[in-house]
């Protein structure tokens, strides 16, 4: 069953939506939020890929329905509140998690791909939050919590994605100041370079860029999926309840690495000091593929979660960012 840090039942008789919840992060997400007594409603474009996760949040003793749903439409996202309401009575927090983008320097970039990653990382994401609050939240109070990206010092190479995260922290703070009046905050949470499915949307020549990034980390390793889901369900939570408008950063501190400062990673033991040594909560993690091929920087605890994933998740967009969300 999944570990989580927080005490049990913590989100019983909750509704909470997981967009992006059919992998990656979502995924992680939505198992601990139904471990912890939330009825989970993942969100997604592929129903198969929404009813894998449902069917093993229900065979770990939670709950959990699905509604497909491309948020990149108005009244796609209009409908699914509706619905949400109409199956389950309430909505006491979101997760807007889903998103996407693919790699290309600036001047490559066409106009309807840059619109097709605004619209996915930040227009859903605000259409999905604002039918959240204008149907329920706006006379009962809740929580959202946005999925943005390491965006800080900028994304070369995903100048597209950099431009949406920027605008979802903005959208963040202003959502904060407006709905606070009703009762609702609003958060983000920035994951850096975590090891998840997400990873296995890159093309095989990515690789060796990809296991190298770790380097570029001050504690020399990637996240994991249950360190970012953690965040998230502390924001969800009571004891969040006088944090509103803030981003939590979880990279490791990769936003502070500085060319000409002699960066000095740690070594095993050092990462195993009870600080700073991975949690892996999740009991369900894989291997990303991409590090099958060689000594996984970020060694799975034993059990289910260190399973090798022989059919990785695919999402709904090129390619992911680093951070692993889902898409479907």
């Amino acid at each position: 069953m999944y570990q989580s840090v927080f005490a049990p039942g913590l989100m019983a008789g909750q509704v909470v939506v997981v967009t992006g919840g059919g992998s990656g992060i979502g995924r992680c997400t939505a198992h601990e939020l139904a471990r912890l007594g939330a009825h989970v409603v993942l969100v997604g474009r592929k129903p198969e890929k929404l009813q894998a996760v449902q069917a093993e949040i229900t065979a770990d003793g939670g709950q959990a329905s699905w509604q497909a749903c491309d948020i990149r439409q108005e009244n796609s996202v209009v409908a699914l509140v509706q619905a949400v309401l109409a199956a389950q009575g309430r909505i006491d927090g979101l997760v807007n998690n889903a998103g996407g983008q693919y790699w290309t320097p600036l001047e490559a970039i066409s106009a309807k791909g840059w619109e097709a990653v605004i619209n996915t990382n930040l227009s859903g994401g605000f259409l999905v939050a604002r039918e959240c609050y204008r149907q329920w939240m706006a006379a009962h109070g809740g929580s959202i919590v946005n999925i943005v990206a390491d965006m800080w010092g900028s994304m070369p190479g995903m100048g597209h994605s950099g431009a949406a995260r920027a605008g979802m922290v903005s959208l963040t703070e202003t959502a904060a100041l407006e709905w606070a009046v009703n009762g609702v905050r609003v958060n983000a949470v920035a994951p850096g370079y975590i090891a998840s499915s997400g990873m296995d949307h890159y093309p095989p020549e990515a690789g060796d860029m990809l296991r190298a990034m770790r380097q570029t980390v001050p504690q020399g390793r990637f996240g994991t999926e249950a360190e970012v889901s953690a965040c998230i369900v502390f924001l969800l939570s009571p004891a969040a309840s006088f944090i509103n408008g803030s981003t939590l950063r979880v990279d490791g501190a990769r936003p502070q690495a500085r060319l000409g400062w002699p960066m000095k990673l740690p070594d095993a033991p050092t990462q195993q000091r009870p600080a700073v040594r991975p949690f892996n909560g999740f009991h369900r993690a894989s291997t990303p593929k991409v590090f099958q091929e060689s000594p996984h920087p970020l060694p799975l605890p034993e059990g289910e979660g260190n399973k090798r994933s022989q059919h990785p998740e695919r999402g709904e967009v090129p390619t992911p960012s680093p951070s692993g969300r889902g898409q479907g």
